[in-house]
């Protein structure tokens, strides 16, 4: 910090540090360092007029007895030879951490804290290997780390104490904006194609570049069951999946720079999943769902969803091979041109929002869109046609958060709020 000399004449001051060496802080002023040599204070700071010194501050804060955030404070204060006082008070958060450099799970691991887990060169699970985070653990990568998979990964939350994985960063980009609700924090997680049998339950996965990529293998072997879990605010793609078996349910992908969800051939069932672009950053974003129909294509059926966004066309259908026939739409609502054509067949009860009214476009279903602050919320708005259209046959017994569907559940992640429902 600066400090200037706005008084008219040049003067003189002493400053001191009130606690001394019992905070957590260091002075310098002016290269003058305060410390035990001069009982953390000096007298000798002359400012001519219109003149100013130069003040840093460094913190390094004491481990707590406490496992939530505890704050250290000091006082500097200066004196002038007038002997007035003016005070500035300095203060920071602590939070004891657990940190892990460059991990290589090679063994059967569990992660489980109740406190921050910052990980710092990422982690890689070794082939027969399973790496597993539990219940109310929140890692907190590093820029370069992330989650490189060629075992297993099992992140085991409930709905009452999610896994959460995300960056490392708790301070804010600007006073209203913390770095954690924008995207490319950290790397992602990466299935690579040794790896199988991975669950992603109760889990956020939010501000990385690429959330999960999952790459190709053997389509008769589950790669990814996502279910009740977040993937959010990404600066490459949200879901990746090529040539893979994959289940995603009662999940939120919402977001991206990249697809928020693409499906490149492989095995795919999508159930009740809210699927939504609108991400602020980039008007070349991807769509909400971008499916490729290749010549590995086993299957694909995506019901009880919602999926919108932004453009008038967010799901994207591209057939690299003629052949591939089963994939299906069922009881999902879509922000793309109805479909007229011979495909028509493969969407069953699916309701096309009308294109043409883009003064809402998508975010009419949702509670909060503060695209300004970066704060979304997409639990259903009473307005939203998603309430009550889901096929009670195929819709899950809970949603997202836990909370049981009624006997008309809902299309998309979240149910309604019964007690709102009309």
């Amino acid at each position: 910090m600066w400090v200037y000399n706005r008084s008219g004449d040049g003067l003189r001051c002493s400053l001191r540090q009130e606690k001394g060496g019992s905070s957590g802080f260091r002075i310098n002023i002016d290269g003058i360092y305060l410390g035990a040599d001069n009982n953390y204070g000096t007298s000798e700071i002359e400012i001519r007029n219109k003149d100013s010194v130069q003040v840093f501050v460094e913190a390094t804060l004491p481990e707590a007895s406490q496992s939530t955030p505890q704050k250290d404070e000091d006082n500097l204060i200066f004196t002038l030879q007038s002997g007035v006082e003016q005070k500035v008070n300095l203060n920071a958060w602590a939070w004891n951490a657990k940190l892990i450099k460059g991990l290589v799970v090679k063994r059967d691991t569990m992660i489980s804290s109740s406190s921050p887990v910052v990980i710092y060169g990422g982690l890689k699970v070794d082939s027969n290997a399973v790496l597993t985070v539990a219940a109310g653990t929140t890692l907190y990568f590093h820029n370069d780390a992330g989650i490189n998979v060629y075992g297993r990964l099992r992140c085991e939350g409930t709905a009452d104490a999610n896994v959460i994985l995300r960056g490392d960063r708790i301070d804010r980009m600007f006073d209203y904006l913390p770095y954690d609700r924008t995207p490319g924090q950290w790397q992602g997680v990466h299935f690579y194609s040794s790896s199988y049998g991975n669950e992603l339950l109760h889990t956020d996965i939010h501000s990385a570049f690429d959330g999960v990529v999952a790459d190709s293998s053997d389509v008769s072997q589950s790669k990814l069951i996502m279910s009740h879990s977040t993937i959010h605010n990404c600066q490459g793609v949200g879901l990746g999946a090529k040539d893979v078996n994959i289940t995603v349910s009662n999940s939120q992908l919402t977001n991206t720079l990249g697809d928020c969800l693409r499906i490149d051939g492989g095995s795919a069932e999508i159930n009740s999943c809210t699927i939504a672009q609108f991400y602020p950053f980039d008007g070349q974003r991807g769509a909400a769902l971008n499916v490729v129909l290749n010549k590995n294509l086993k299957k694909l059926y995506v019901t009880n969803s919602l999926i919108t966004g932004y453009a008038d066309n967010v799901v994207s259908v591209t057939k690299e091979d003629t052949t591939a026939s089963d994939w299906l739409f069922d009881h999902c609502l879509l922000r793309t041109p109805k479909v007229t054509t011979a495909d028509s067949a493969k969407f069953v009860n699916v309701l096309f929002e009308n294109v043409k009214d883009t003064t809402t476009m998508g975010e009419k279903h949702f509670q909060k869109m503060d695209t300004d602050n970066l704060i979304y919320d997409f639990h259903l708005r009473d307005k939203s046609a998603a309430i009550d259209q889901a096929d009670p046959k195929t819709s899950p017994a809970d949603d997202h958060d836990g909370m049981k569907r009624d006997d008309k559940p809902d299309i998309g992640a979240y149910e309604y709020e019964k007690t709102e429902k009309k």
